[in-house]
């Protein structure tokens, strides 16, 4: 089979199982001949495409309602990921199967994954929104978002989603220069926790701080400035105030946060460091800080 097809009776259409012998065809495109860049212009403007790789990334960004275009596997993983195949399928997109020596001379596709999908990127929501799917701070117990500023190392942006997801926060915003959650390697490394964890770019930067702030968030910059209070005293202030709702805002390495994000930020917060460090890469000063403020 080529295509879609109609299931019988039901007037949906179903996509097709579809074998494949050769790297040319034209339906592995997606996999083969496009970078990042190129794939997030693919099928614009409805909002380009992104890579899901692993079964259990597949299956986090069918959860998330994401819209596949196909998903590519070896003849193996028909049965072992069943259910990915029918969702897939009953989206009304393409099952492509290859064989693995076909799939291993595709660059960047690893046989023990399972899978691979090229999804549409779904379309961010105004900030907003995101807050009021978040809900309103308090009063019972605190809202936690991470705000990463100009952050451009994928590696980073995928590891901080990760934090996040496992040490709850709420939601993740990012800078407009901030490296995009959904590249190939920043989903990866996140273990597909971009495509869980409610996110979207807050607009214009910095001054959109204020809008957290109008939330009802205490605005917190972790940086190493003069006036910054150790992480234990904005912690015991947590334990203190269960409905206390912060924003905690990390910069990039090297730089740190602009002058105007900390000018736009009510309280400067460090993590005490020994053995002459400074400080932590920003990945993991997000999730030291994010489980040391967790909401109790």
């Amino acid at each position: 089979m080529s295509g879609p097809e109609d299931e019988p009776g039901s007037g949906r259409v179903v996509g097709s199982v579809v074998h494949l012998g050769d790297t040319d065809d034209p339906r592995l495109a997606d996999y083969t001949a496009l970078t990042d860049v190129a794939l997030r212009r693919r099928l614009e403007p409805a909002g380009g495409l992104y890579m899901a790789e692993s079964t259990k990334v597949v299956r986090r960004a069918l959860a998330a309602g994401h819209r596949p275009r196909s998903v590519l596997l070896a003849p193996r993983w028909l049965e072992d990921a069943a259910d990915v195949v029918a969702a897939v399928r009953a989206a009304g997109a393409d099952v492509l199967v290859a064989p693995e020596p076909l799939l291993a001379s595709i660059t960047g596709f690893h046989l023990h994954r399972g899978a691979i999908a090229a999804m549409h990127r779904p379309v961010l929501p105004a900030v907003a929104d995101l807050l009021d799917a978040v809900g309103p701070p308090g009063p019972a117990r605190g809202r936690r978002l991470l705000v990463l500023e100009d952050v451009v190392d994928h590696t980073n942006v995928g590891a901080a989603f990760r934090s996040a997801a496992a040490l709850g926060a709420h939601a993740v915003l990012v800078s407009p220069r901030c490296a995009d959650p959904l590249y190939r390697r920043s989903v990866r490394v996140s273990m597909g926790t971009v495509l869980q964890v409610p996110w979207t770019r807050l607009e214009p930067w910095p001054q959109g701080l204020e809008v957290l702030r109008e939330r009802g968030y205490l605005v917190a910059a972790l940086a190493l400035s003069a006036d910054a209070v150790p992480l234990d005293v904005l912690e015991a202030r947590v334990l203190a105030d269960p409905a206390l709702s912060l924003a905690l805002v990390l910069g990039t390495e090297g730089a740190g946060l602009g002058p105007g994000t900390l000018a736009a930020t009510d309280v400067r917060v460090r993590i005490p460091m020994a053995g002459g460090v400074d400080s932590l890469n920003v990945a993991a000063a997000a999730a030291v800080a994010v489980h040391a403020l967790r909401p109790r």
